[in-house]
Formats: C-alpha cells, sequence, structure tokens
C-alpha cells in the first residue's frame, strides 16, 4: 500500500483549512474587539464639576473621534459577518459524502449478511429500476454505488477484497490532500500565480513596512519629533538660564506645529486676518523677533494661541479655538521632552562632555516644570491659585485679601469653616459653591517626606566623602476634603524661589558651617575639587562609616535622622569599651572565654545581617519591577480648558539652591493613587561638611501644589583603605598544606594503586 499526495480538486481539505484558520482568529478577535459598553455610575454624573467650562469639555471629549459610531459598527458587521461565514463553512464541511467511507455492500443492496447470489440479483434488480439515471427517479451516485455493492457480492475475487481490505478494488493507496486548490500548479496559471507573488511579497509587504519604520523612525519614545528634540538640545545648550516666556517661545517653535513636519496641522486663509487682530490683544508677544525658527509664521501663531490660552482670552470657535486645543494636546509631551532634554545637557556637562559655562541652571529645568501646569489650567504664572476652582474670577478675589483674612493657597482656604467659605462666596449659588466644593476636595494633598541612607554601605545612616547616597522619597496622596474645616492643620511649604529666601538658606547654612569650620561653597560641590590644606587626602572611595547626619527644617513635619550628638556618643562609648576589653585581657585568666562568647556573638549577628541584607536585595527586586511596570494612570485632574482628560502627575528632585544646580534627574511619577516610594541618588560631596541641598515636588498639572524639603548631610571623612586584617592573616602551617594540595595531582599512580593492593 503506497501513499499518495494530490491536490485538492473537490474542495473539502481547503474547507476544513479556511475553517480551522478562520476559528483561530475569530474568536480572540470578538473577545477583543467586540464593543463593550461601559457601566456608568449613575452618582459619577453628581460628582462631576458641572460649571461651563467642564460641560464644554465633555463635549469636546465626546466629539473628538467623529468616526467612532461608524467603526463601533464596522467592528460589529465584521464580527458578526465572520462568524457567519464560519456557521456556513462547518455546515459545508459536514455535508461531504465520502465515497468509501463505510462502504458496506449488504446494507445497500438491503440484503441480509450471508445473502445467495440470487437473492442479490433480485435485490439489485428491483433498485436498478428505481436509481437507474435514465428514469425519472434515478440518482446516479446512488447507483454507481448500487452497482459496485452487486459487484463486491457476486464477483468471488472482489468479494475476497472487501472481507479483507474493507474495499472490493483490494488496497488502495494512503491519500493526503493539499488544502489548495490545483488550478494554482496548473502550467497556464503559472505566470498569475507568481505575478500575485511578486505584488505581495516584492511590492505590498516592502511598502507597508518601509512606511512604518519611516515614520516610526521620526519620532522618540514619548510621541515627540526627533527634529524638535534636537532644536530644544540647541537652545537651551545656547541659553543656559532661560526665563520663562523664552521657553514658552521655544516650546511654540515645536516643529509639531509646522505643517511641513505634521500633516495634522490644518493652516486657514483666515488666519491672516485672525491671528495680527489676535496679536495686537497680547502685549510682550515678542512677535518681532528674528531668530529662526521663532520668527516663522506657525510659531508666531502657535505662541500667540498659548499667550491667549494662559490670559483665558475668547477665540473663534471654528478656526482659532480649534487650533488651541490641538496646541494643548501636544504640549504636556513636549514639556516632558524639555524637562529631559536640560537633564542631559546637565549631566553632560557634569561628564565633561560640554562646557561647565554652558551648564543649564536649576531655574531654566525649572521653569520647563512650571509651564506645564500653567498649560493645564490656563493660567499665568503670577495669577492665584484659587482661580483654578470652577466660577472663580478676578473680581471675587478680593473677598479673600482684606484686614480680616489673607488667604492666597488652596489649603488656607479649604480650612475654612463653612460659614465663612460661603461668606466668601456669598455671590454664588448653590450649584456653583457646590461645584467649587466638589472640584476643591477632590485636589490632591500630598504627604511629602525622605529617607536618606548609604545603601552600599555597612553603616547606612552614615554619609562620608565621595560615597553614593539614596534619598528614598515618601508620597502619600490624600485628599484636600480632609482639611475641610480643620483650622490646627499645618500648611505645606513651598518650593521658595525668590531672593529673600535664598539668602535666608545662605545664612543658615553659613552658621552651620561655621559650626564645622568648614568654608561654603558657591559652586556645585560635585564640581569643585577638593582643596584642604592640612589634611591628607583619601585614599579610598569605599570608606568605613563614622557618624551621619542628616537634619530637616523647622517648619516641616517630617521625621529626620537622629541627632548627631546622639549618633555619635554610642559609638565613642563601644570604642571606650573596647579599649577597655583589650586592656583587660591581659590581666585577666578567664580571657579565652570571654573570646569564645564574643565570637559566638559574632557569628549571630553576622547571620542576622545576611538575612537583612537579603530582605533589602529582595525589596530592590520589587521596587524595580513596579517602576518598570509603572502605569500612567492616578487621578482625574479639573482642567475646564484642557481637552483631553488629564491624571495627576509629579516630579521629584534634588537640587543646590545656593549654586542653582541640580544633583539628581527629576523623577517623573505617574502612578500616584495611593502611596509612592522613589529613589534619587547622588554622589555626595569629596569632602567633609554641613551641606544644605533641596528635595522638591512639583505638580505637572496643579499650581500652588509645589513642595519643599531641606536636606542637610554632615558629611565625614572616607578613611583609607584597611592593607591589614585579621582574616587576611594565614599561619604557615596552613600556606605547607595548601601547597600540598596544589602539588597533588587528580589522577592516580602507579605506586598508590600497588600500595592499595597491598
Amino acid at each position: 500500500m503506497g501513499q499518495k499526495f494530490q491536490y485538492d480538486e473537490s474542495g473539502s481539505t481547503f474547507f476544513y483549512f479556511i475553517l480551522s484558520f478562520l476559528a483561530l482568529i475569530l474568536i480572540p478577535a470578538t473577545f477583543y474587539f467586540w464593543p463593550k459598553k461601559k457601566t456608568e455610575d449613575p452618582n459619577k454624573t453628581k460628582e462631576e464639576c458641572q460649571c461651563e467650562g467642564c460641560c464644554k469639555k465633555r463635549i469636546i471629549i465626546a466629539n473628538a473621534d467623529p468616526y467612532k459610531n461608524v467603526k463601533t459598527l464596522a467592528v460589529k458587521c465584521s464580527i458578526i459577518f465572520g462568524w457567519a461565514l464560519l456557521i456556513f463553512l462547518t455546515y459545508k464541511v459536514s455535508q461531504f459524502d465520502y465515497e468509501m467511507s463505510n462502504f458496506d455492500p449488504y446494507e445497500i443492496l438491503g440484503v441480509p449478511l450471508g445473502s445467495s447470489k440470487s437473492e442479490v440479483k433480485r435485490a439489485y434488480h428491483k433498485q436498478s429500476i428505481v436509481l437507474h439515471p435514465d428514469k425519472e427517479t434515478g440518482d446516479e451516485k446512488a447507483f454507481v454505488k448500487l452497482t459496485k455493492a452487486y459487484k463486491a457480492l457476486t464477483d468471488d475475487d472482489a468479494r475476497k477484497n472487501w472481507e479483507k481490505y474493507g474495499n472490493p478494488d483490494g488496497p488502495s493507496a494512503m491519500s493526503f490532500g493539499i488544502a489548495l486548490p490545483a488550478w494554482i500548479v496548473e502550467k497556464e496559471n503559472s505566470v498569475w500565480v507568481l505575478g500575485l507573488y511578486a505584488l505581495v511579497f516584492m511590492g505590498a509587504l516592502p511598502i507597508t513596512v518601509g512606511t512604518w519604520w519611516y515614520r516610526s523612525i521620526r519620532f522618540s519614545g514619548d510621541k515627540v519629533l526627533l527634529d524638535t528634540t534636537q532644536l530644544y538640545f540647541y537652545f537651551f545648550h545656547k541659553t543656559p538660564n532661560m526665563a520663562l516666556k523664552r521657553v514658552i517661545m521655544i516650546l511654540a517653535a515645536s516643529l509639531e506645529f509646522d505643517k511641513r513636519h505634521n500633516s495634522q496641522v490644518i493652516e486657514r486663509p483666515t488666519d491672516n486676518e485672525e491671528v495680527p487682530s489676535l496679536i495686537k490683544l497680547l502685549p510682550h508677544l515678542n512677535e518681532k523677533c528674528k531668530e529662526i525658527p521663532l520668527c516663522r509664521l506657525y510659531s508666531v501663531k502657535t505662541r500667540a494661541l498659548i499667550h491667549a490660552h494662559l490670559s483665558r482670552l475668547p477665540l473663534n470657535p471654528n478656526t482659532l479655538e480649534k487650533d488651541r486645543q490641538f496646541v494643548l494636546r501636544k504640549a504636556p509631551y513636549l514639556v516632558q521632552e524639555m524637562v529631559s532634554v536640560v537633564n542631559q545637557l546637565i549631566m553632560l556637562a557634569y561628564a565633561g562632555r560640554i562646557s561647565a559655562s554652558k551648564l543649564p541652571s536649576i531655574e531654566t529645568i525649572e521653569n520647563c516644570m512650571k509651564l506645564a501646569p500653567m498649560l493645564i489650567q490656563g493660567l499665568w504664572e503670577f495669577k492665584s491659585p484659587l482661580l483654578q476652582l470652577p466660577h472663580l474670577t478676578e473680581d471675587n478675589l478680593k473677598y479673600f485679601v482684606n484686614k480680616k483674612r489673607y488667604i492666597k493657597s488652596l489649603q488656607q482656604f479649604a480650612k475654612l469653616p463653612h460659614e465663612e467659605s460661603r461668606s466668601l462666596l456669598r455671590d454664588f449659588s448653590d450649584q456653583e459653591y457646590d461645584d467649587v466644593i466638589k472640584v476643591l476636595g477632590k485636589m490632591p494633598l500630598i504627604d511629602f517626606s525622605f529617607k536618606v541612607e548609604v545603601v552600599d554601605d555597612e553603616n547606612t545612616n552614615v554619609v562620608t566623602a565621595g560615597a553614593i547616597v539614596t534619598v528614598t522619597v515618601n508620597l502619600v496622596r490624600r485628599s484636600m476634603r480632609e482639611l475641610f474645616g480643620d483650622s490646627t492643620a499645618v500648611e505645606k511649604q513651598n518650593i521658595k524661589e525668590n531672593s529673600e529666601d535664598k539668602q535666608a538658606d545662605e545664612n543658615a547654612d553659613n552658621n552651620d558651617q561655621k559650626e564645622n569650620v568648614q568654608p561654603v561653597s558657591k559652586k556645585p560641590v560635585w564640581l569643585k575639587s577638593k582643596s584642604h590644606k592640612g589634611k591628607p587626602k583619601s585614599k579610598s572611595s569605599k570608606s568605613k562609616p563614622v557618624i551621619g547626619v542628616m537634619k530637616q527644617a523647622a517648619t516641616t513635619n517630617v521625621k529626620d535622622t537622629k541627632d548627631p550628638q546622639q549618633n555619635a556618643k554610642p559609638i565613642k562609648e563601644s570604642n571606650d569599651s573596647d579599649a577597655d576589653e583589650s586592656s583587660a585581657e591581659s590581666d585577666n585568666e578567664n580571657a579565652p572565654e570571654d573570646d569564645r562568647t564574643t565570637d559566638d556573638e559574632k557569628k549571630n549577628s553576622s547571620v542576622e545581617d545576611d538575612d537583612m541584607e537579603w530582605e533589602k536585595f529582595q525589596q530592590k527586586i520589587n521596587k524595580r519591577e513596579k517602576l518598570e511596570g509603572r502605569s500612567k494612570t492616578s487621578h482625574s485632574v479639573h482642567s475646564p480648558l484642557y481637552p483631553e482628560d488629564k491624571q495627576e502627575y509629579w516630579w521629584t528632585y534634588i537640587c543646590d539652591r545656593k549654586s542653582q544646580t541640580l544633583l539628581t534627574a527629576p523623577f517623573h511619577v505617574t502612578n500616584l493613587v495611593d502611596h509612592q516610594e522613589v529613589q534619587l541618588k547622588f554622589t555626595a560631596p569629596r569632602w567633609p561638611g554641613v551641606f544644605t541641598f533641596t528635595v522638591c515636588l512639583r505638580s505637572d498639572s496643579y499650581m500652588g501644589m509645589d513642595q519643599q524639603l531641606d536636606l542637610k548631610l554632615d558629611v565625614k571623612e572616607a578613611p583609607a583603605i584597611p592593607t591589614e586584617h585579621p582574616q587576611w592573616d594565614i599561619s604557615e602551617s596552613e600556606e605547607e598544606h595548601q601547597e600540598e594540595k596544589n602539588n597533588e595531582s587528580e589522577f592516580t599512580t602507579d605506586s598508590e594503586m600497588s600500595d592499595a593492593e597491598k
């Protein structure tokens, strides 16, 4: 019995292939792509703000995708059509009748098993009259099967073949069907088949891959054009100390707003009239700037739209308002790219790749961060954060500042009793007042604290010169409604940026430095070279811990590490006790017993240290996994002027206010729902002394939510590398024993075998 391969002529094998392939695609596609109707919370509408801006925003979001209903209908129709085709193919396959499947001649002729030839002939004659093709009741397939059954029972050889092989024709070859029609390999169709292969694999596939590759290489991972990133590098490198309005000019010059680089940009003939009219209403726009590309028309138009947005000027809803929404949708990604670019320039300056004179100041990167909440809320930097609340205008602010009260922040307003806050907004209706309270209650209240440690050192609380300092920032998000009516709550410390605060910080640091007889450095502590006369240079970057001090500003509520004197005292006592023990060992006769007890204590302590190190290692792995898979969902922001749903994001970083420099890269926190921990690492100064840095937290969504905490490091001198250690001492007997082991062969000699036999 041989094997036979043949192409599918009847189509049955091909139907089986199509059926399996269709089911493989259709089942998961139905599960993932079938439009699911979102279950809306009936109380959600009551909790939402009903101000005019929020109502317009919900309409904009609903109409953001005009083809959404068409796409939903197309997906449903495609899935339904696929299932209909699957059902049809299943029915088609079930109707296939294979000629020789379950062939039983007795059953076909309708005679009992073991019937004689005469009985078989009578049955055949009777059925052939009915099934013959020439008759009206004839059936060709049934007649062929009837004839084959008759021959199988009347011919001796055919009967033997059926009884032995199940087929009157004898053993048949095993047939393998190829699920392709035979016309594909026919000679007359070869040109068309090859042409189709060439069109698909040499034309359509390369064009599709090339188009995708060309589009993807133009963008970075944050949906920003690479040409825009290069533009940012040029301007921030050119101007290390950049003012906020200059940052707005650079943002408006982004190539995302140029039609030559972005086909989504719409240029209208009406821009020639509307944009000049808008520019006349905007002072300090600097539209006569001659720098390229700041002077280009698209840049001037975008800059005018941003200024109009920050000034909350009404625009034509059919033209410039749509352009404003387009600019705002791109703005958060571009601002984040600005922060990243400035941070990279700072790192390049520290590494010596660019000139130190081109080192961007902390003011530059903070101006980029300030721009984010300004764009989200539609307010200038100098405006009151209270204007972020619904229905509030400049006219209402006069009630917040008078002889009785001076309310300038959202926290101060939240702490007022209900009667007093209602009296301030006495011109508001009950619905408008409810909107204000609902929005204020949902705003974030961040508990901001940190912990300083040297992770890879023996004593994690000690900071030595040149050590890698790890600052674990702890963020706990609460709602502002917890402050309602609580006049005793302590207000969070905002970021200090004016000259008086800077001078106060410098004076305080000077006092600390005088106590430690260490002059204050005006340059960044990580850039200035060490020059202390009379003090030997340290030979080691890894140092033995001495004492670590980290003080906190008195105005904050964050718990800090212990006082340096409390930390220093036990260490001195332990040194004295060690000296007493060493002197007592020479006179005490029971010294060996004491050594045994101390050895046991050391073993136990070493086991405990190993367990602690293992737990710390596991915690590091868990934190790393959380950071790698962090989401970008936190809490929705009340931003009626921003055309999309915005989530609360934060930046946290460490800087040096005295030298106006950045110590750590700003970490972008995108998943602060309830609690989040962030690790910031930087290198401690290369010489001992007390240094004051600042840990900052900035919001990219709300104004007036920024916080800062002072971080004071008491950096100790790093001791020299130890040249001797008890564990490194090896006695002469041990050395000789080790040499004997090294000289021993791993193979057995003949003399050793003879000795073993004896």
